[in-house]
């Protein structure tokens, strides 16, 4: 999803074609060793193209670090690509990215296949944890907050998605008591999450607060446990995940 937005953005002007392209390939050991931290084998390949205004050569080699972006301020933090890149490797994946100005860009993610007999541990996890307690989830990258919004109300829960951390804050000024708990991004334009939890608890001390990070270093789970905050989340943000982190938040 990250991925078709921003090609949906690089043709924002004059718009283009969006390709999506899921297929098989066999890696062999040479083919393998020209894509770094691969192995020889059976992969998937998605492969997301679009015919928009293509990347700079200049900038291209920083597109995957945490917080580059080339968007104004206020349209983006550049966690978007750094996340989906931590996905990518968190399952074994690569991404390869060609592109040339003016004539779009090709994002090939690779993911090793996963022989049908391994088991998902989910299986013998048991039952995801649900609710129905009210909750506003806060992201400045509409995808994500959309994403947070879906999964939650699908866990049961009564959700209110929010981009901006001042107009969350003002929401709950007039409001104190609408939400019983808050989850809020933590690298966000005009106020992080950490200060938005601040000024949250200065409002309602009680107010229980999920602090989300795409970037470890930039915040601990020790130091957000010391400000009063509920619970801790390193994105990406998988369901079970954000199931039993609401459940604990809310004292379960």
């Amino acid at each position: 999803m990250n991925l078709c937005t921003n090609a949906g953005q690089a043709m924002e002007e004059d718009g283009g074609v969006l390709t999506v392209e899921l297929g098989n390939v066999e890696l062999d050991e040479f083919s393998a060793s020209r894509y770094l931290d691969m192995d020889p084998g059976s992969y998937l390949r998605l492969t997301v193209s679009d015919t928009g205004h293509g990347i700079p050569p200049d900038i291209i080699a920083q597109i995957f670090d945490p917080y580059f972006t080339t968007k104004d301020i206020g349209e983006g933090t550049g966690l978007g690509l750094s996340v989906v890149h931590g996905i990518v490797k968190s399952h074994g994946g690569t991404i390869r990215v060609y592109s040339e100005p003016g004539k779009g860009s090709s994002f090939q993610v690779y993911l090793p296949v996963i022989e049908e007999a391994e088991k998902q541990e989910e299986e013998s996890e048991g039952p995801v944890p649900t609710g129905s307690e009210r909750i506003l989830f806060i992201d400045d990258e509409e995808t994500i907050a959309d994403i947070g919004r879906q999964m939650l109300e699908r866990l049961g829960y009564e959700v209110v998605a929010m981009t901006s951390s001042i107009e969350a804050l003002e929401l709950i000024k007039a409001q104190p008591e609408k939400f019983d708990l808050v989850i809020t991004d933590m690298t966000m334009p005009h106020m992080t999450g950490d200060k938005l939890a601040q000024e949250l608890m200065k409002i309602r001390p009680d107010i229980p607060i999920i602090l989300c990070s795409g970037h470890g270093k930039r915040i601990s789970e020790e130091k957000a446990r010391d400000m009063g905050i509920r619970a801790f989340i390193m994105k990406p943000i998988l369901k079970r995940a954000m199931a039993e982190t609401v459940r604990k938040a809310l004292g379960d």
